[in-house]
């Protein structure tokens, strides 16, 4: 997944518009792999719950670039997140999360700590939550 994320940034750094000061373009080009590395790990490891990375990155890098160059930049983060987002799903394992750990409950205990219960199988929830799955897809046909 790492060079998905150096990818885009390699492509749009040459593009960054830094102020004015010495380590401002340093700043910002460093904003920008930041926001690309975090974005398509997001990708990876959490695909069912991130169902807009391109907007979500383009909103995090957009005040990067200067206004003439920001449909180029919307371009180019599309269409390297369609090719990552398709190696994610050639790439994906029933039982296993993207980095080869085994899958966890996407609920949160009482104390607000992640689950760390296995999902039913096919499913995003262990058998003690999978009644928030059932109320997710009756808000999703309603």
């Amino acid at each position: 997944m790492y060079q998905f994320s150096r990818a885009i940034y390699r492509e749009l750094a040459p593009l960054v518009h830094g102020d004015r000061t010495v380590g401002g373009a340093i700043a910002a080009r460093r904003r920008l792999l930041e926001a690309c590395e975090a974005t398509i790990e997001r990708l990876a490891t959490d695909r069912h719950y991130f169902a807009h990375p391109t907007r979500f990155l383009f909103e995090e890098v957009r005040t990067l670039f200067p206004l003439h160059e920001q449909s180029r930049v919307l371009r180019v983060i599309e269409r390297h997140l369609r090719l990552a987002t398709a190696y994610v799903e050639e790439h994906w394992r029933e039982g296993v999360t993207f980095d080869g750990s085994p899958l966890r409950c996407h609920a949160s205990t009482r104390k607000g700590t992640p689950c760390q219960r296995v999902p039913l199988p096919g499913r995003r929830y262990c058998p003690s939550h999978k009644h928030l799955e059932e109320r997710f897809e009756a808000a999703a046909a309603a």
